[in-house]
């Protein structure tokens, strides 16, 4: 049995662009229009699921109260953790660690921001997610408010792209990624959901 998710990234946030993982600032009101816009006619959900992070969970509070549907916050959908390059944009990083910057980005698994999170660590906390959702909602469709991080994760599974690849998925503010999610042995089988193929999880 399949678990059926469309993960929506947040909008725009008040303290603009650059790494954000802790960082709990608001959305703007185009951050809110993006986010609305992402959702389209996505529905029927069974459930909402949120990031803690005001920049998700507050637009999944305005929806679950709008739509009547259950929500649940879980914490390991929220960001990477960034460390010491918290707020800072990818020029700034340029000029003052560049070579670090460039680590990261070839390969996030093998290097990871000062005092940031491990890509193996946060990887296995997004799976203990799903295995937590998987458990209770086996059957569901669901709507995932989270991050980009979160999406280029899974995006890069879906994908069948080797994980240092990770970085090189695209998400935009408000994209919605839709996925079908199935347990394997030592993992999972995630696979895109095309527009055609919008049918309840089976």
């Amino acid at each position: 049995m399949s678990l059926r998710l469309d993960l929506l990234r947040h909008g725009e946030t008040e303290l603009g662009g650059g790494f954000r993982g802790r960082l709990d600032d608001e959305l703007t009101a185009q951050g809110w229009a993006q986010m609305r816009a992402g959702i389209g006619d996505a529905r029927p959900w069974d459930a909402l699921v949120s990031s803690p992070l005001r920049r998700c969970a507050a637009f999944a509070e305005r929806l679950a109260a709008d739509s009547g549907l259950p929500l649940q916050l879980e914490a390991d959908l929220r960001e990477l953790d960034f460390g010491e390059w918290e707020g800072l944009c990818a020029a700034t990083l340029m000029e003052s660690d560049g070579e670090a910057l460039a680590r990261f980005w070839a390969d996030p698994y093998a290097f990871h921001p000062p005092g940031g999170e491990p890509l193996p660590a946060f990887e296995a906390r997004v799976d203990a997610a799903l295995q937590r959702l998987y458990a209770a909602h086996a059957g569901q469709h669901l709507l995932l408010l989270t991050h980009g991080g979160v999406m280029r994760l899974l995006g890069a599974r879906a994908q069948g792209l080797a994980r240092e690849q990770l970085l090189q998925v695209s998400v935009a503010h408000g994209e919605l990624l839709r996925l079908r999610v199935e347990p394997r042995a030592g993992g999972w089988d995630i696979r895109p959901v095309e527009p055609e193929d919008a049918s309840t999880p089976r």
